[in-house]
């Protein structure tokens, strides 16, 4: 009895560990980056994939960016220690240690290498490339302040990435709604970077708010969210998609419009709003939509 309870003490020890683990990595926003893989799975298959796409895809995605993840948490652990905005991460914290997050991300890094090789030769070729870009962005902000566009590129290589795990290449349409995702994600970094404009000038953090001001980031925030909805829309006017499809495409667009209205140069109280919430619903309805078109 007694050794039964020192194991479940023991088993319950570990998956609080885990649960503090997935915490730190934000293993929930994984969820919010998986519908772009899908809707570029689903276009370049123009159909259903295979099961076993559907599957390697998905652990392909969740290693790529657990990679991401894990590595920024670690390189910018000083840095998130400093800054009040992050000082309550689990690593500034002591609630988890380096070690276990390099752990985690050398895990990621087998995983990821280990789907990307049951899809296909070219998915195993970029493989080690997309997984030096996804730790090496983190980097990016100590050096340039187009950091944001080289974030957003991390995040469309779930849309490059699923694409050439269906057919084995890279089509221009890919490269294209790679740009849409980017030019989004990039763009709402932008205005989360506003939150640290004067934390970053002390860091020496780059950001186009600090470079340019909070004002002119969110002209560059609208400019690249405007380039994101051209994008989406030439999609589906290349690939011929169905009404469906652009359905989606109006119903991201007025979203977009509303995230727009919800942060301002002046009030970033609804950036969480903005962030979490109304993103996740553009990335879920454009794969409701998009899978609709292909499908039907």
């Amino acid at each position: 009895m007694r050794n039964a309870r020192i194991q479940w003490q023991g088993t319950k020890a570990v998956l609080k560990r885990g649960s503090l683990i997935l915490e730190a990595v934000r293993f929930e926003h994984t969820l919010f980056a998986l519908p772009f893989a899908y809707i570029g799975m689903f276009l370049a298959a123009d159909g259903l994939p295979t099961l076993s796409q559907f599957i390697w895809i998905t652990v392909a995605m969740v290693g790529a960016r657990t990679i991401a993840m894990s590595s920024n948490r670690l390189i910018h652990f000083k840095e998130d220690a400093t800054n009040p905005r992050t000082a309550n991460r689990h690593l500034p914290r002591g609630l988890l240690k380096p070690w276990e997050m390099g752990l985690l991300m050398l895990v990621s890094v087998g995983v990821f290498f280990f789907a990307a090789s049951q899809l296909n030769t070219l998915a195993l070729i970029l493989a080690p490339v997309a997984a030096v870009y996804v730790v090496a962005y983190s980097y990016a902000k100590y050096y340039t302040w187009t950091t944001h566009f080289i974030l957003g590129w991390a995040d469309a290589i779930a849309v490059a990435g699923a694409w050439v795990g269906v057919t084995g290449g890279l089509d221009p349409e890919a490269v294209v709604l790679s740009f849409a995702v980017a030019m989004w994600i990039g763009g709402f970094d932008i205005v989360y970077a506003c939150q640290d404009v004067d934390f970053d000038a002390k860091y020496g953090v780059h950001s186009i708010p600090r470079r340019f001001g909070v004002e002119a980031a969110f002209w560059w925030y609208r400019g690249m969210h405007l380039c994101t909805t051209i994008a989406l829309l030439a999609v589906g006017i290349w690939m011929d998609l169905g009404y469906f499809y652009y359905i989606g495409w109006a119903i991201a667009t007025a979203l977009l419009a509303y995230e727009h209205t919800l942060v301002k140069p002046h009030d970033l109280s609804k950036l969480q709003l903005a962030f979490f919430t109304v993103n996740s619903y553009i990335s879920a309805e454009l794969l409701l939509f998009t899978s609709l078109a292909v499908v039907i």
